[in-house]
């Protein structure tokens, strides 16, 4: 039986009965019964359409469960107008499923965590164990993210009549027509990559395979770079840690254990979405992640170069956190002091505003201060690996300073 097979059907499968009028809800079950038919029924006998099979067996599935919960009989109606078996239809509604499980009525954890079962194929264990939850509260999320869509489903758009027969093209969906835009995709697929990895699931490969997923149904530059931001991000991930687990600063990092071969795809892909003149702020943050990749040693880095891109990205965002890092790119480019002045523009109480001070004051040479603000930054860590490696920085500093 081919997992990944099934996993790669499942979005578009369900997908497909989204549109053909089943709320979201119960097409998943549908969809789940179905998986779970295939994996009965396969071994012995193997369709030679399994993306058609599946579609069969959970629409049957979902009117069977229809007629049995509808308190209407016209619902039966439809029974007789089933699909004939045939090929699995050629469009694919994958990309709509990503629209929907990104829909703004959504929270942005209950997004992710419909995105990754619904898109993802992901079980509702597999999901808890990731984000280091109980799996029954990871249940009520998915439930209560697939009860929100599946009610925005059924939401009539002002003037359109208050109900429609079972699988009937729905002739106004009201809000189903306005799920999330690209740049709401992308964020619910950037907040799955940076969950790396926990449990038995490696978030970021999964973001990586659902990004590339999503980018050859949509021809978007800005897809194409958060793609490339994933990969050169990844590219890097083995050298992050010691044996130990401790973290590596990336100047510290031995660039020889880098993924050469995930560097050359991101820049690749990189460098044609730049050519579409369309800049946006996944490929402004790629590009000086390809600077990073692309720089032999931690001293031959552009920093030039990558204040200018974190310039672009100022003005694509205006985000703090973004002039933060500016701040810190800064002091590579023109001196420590120039990235303190540059931070002292910034409100103190922005995430890792002291880690970046305490770099910036150690590289001007004033030791003391470095430490105090390494040690505060370690007071203010939401990690563990983090608060360690800050502690050490401000050890190591205060140990040199009673030699």
């Amino acid at each position: 039986m081919d997992e990944a097979l099934l996993r790669s059907l499942m979005p578009s499968v369900l997908a497909i009965l989204v549109r053909r009028g089943a709320d979201f809800a119960a097409a998943e079950d549908a969809v789940q019964e179905a998986l779970i038919e295939a994996v009965r029924v396969w071994p012995d006998a193997p369709p030679q359409d399994a993306k058609g099979w599946l579609i069969t067996v959970a629409w049957r599935r979902y009117l069977d469960h229809s007629r049995a919960e509808a308190a209407r009989r016209r619902r039966e109606d439809r029974v007789d107008e089933e699909p004939p078996p045939g090929p699995a239809p050629s469009a694919d509604d994958t990309l709509q499923l990503y629209f929907l499980c990104a829909h703004p009525s959504l929270t942005p954890s209950s997004a992710v965590a419909l995105t990754l079962r619904a898109v993802g194929g992901l079980t509702t264990r597999q999901i808890a164990q990731a984000y280091l939850v109980p799996e029954a509260t990871m249940a009520q999320r998915i439930s209560r993210a697939k009860r929100t869509v599946s009610d925005i489903g059924a939401s009539p758009a002002p003037g359109a009549p208050p109900g429609r027969r079972l699988g009937e093209k729905p002739r106004a969906r009201g809000r189903f027509d306005q799920p999330g835009d690209v740049a709401t995709v992308l964020r619910v697929l950037y907040l799955v990559f940076n969950e790396g990895y926990s449990g038995d699931i490696d978030l970021a490969a999964e973001a990586i395979r659902l990004t590339r997923q999503l980018a050859a149904a949509i021809d978007h530059p800005e897809v194409a770079g958060l793609l490339a931001l994933m990969l050169l991000h990844h590219a890097r991930r083995d050298a992050r840690t010691a044996p130990d687990g401790s973290l590596v600063p990336l100047a510290e990092q031995d660039r020889t254990r880098w993924d050469t071969r995930l560097i050359a795809e991101g820049i690749g892909i990189l460098q044609a979405a730049l050519a579409r003149d369309r800049l946006g702020e996944f490929q402004a943050q790629a590009a000086i992640a390809a600077l990073h990749a692309d720089a032999p040693t931690a001293e031959e880095t552009d920093w030039v170069q990558i204040v200018e891109w974190y310039d672009e990205l100022t003005r694509l965002t205006d985000n703090p956190v973004v002039r933060l890092n500016r701040a810190v790119a800064v002091g590579e480019a023109d001196g420590p002091r120039a990235g303190l002045a540059a931070l002292a523009e910034l409100d103190p109480s922005l995430p890792r505003h002291a880690a970046a001070a305490a770099y910036l004051h150690e590289r001007d040479g004033d030791l003391s201060t470095a430490a105090r603000l390494y040690a505060e930054a370690a007071h203010k860590a939401t990690n563990l690996a983090e608060r360690d490696h800050l502690t050490r920085q401000a050890a190591r500093l205060n140990t040199d300073r009673s030699h």
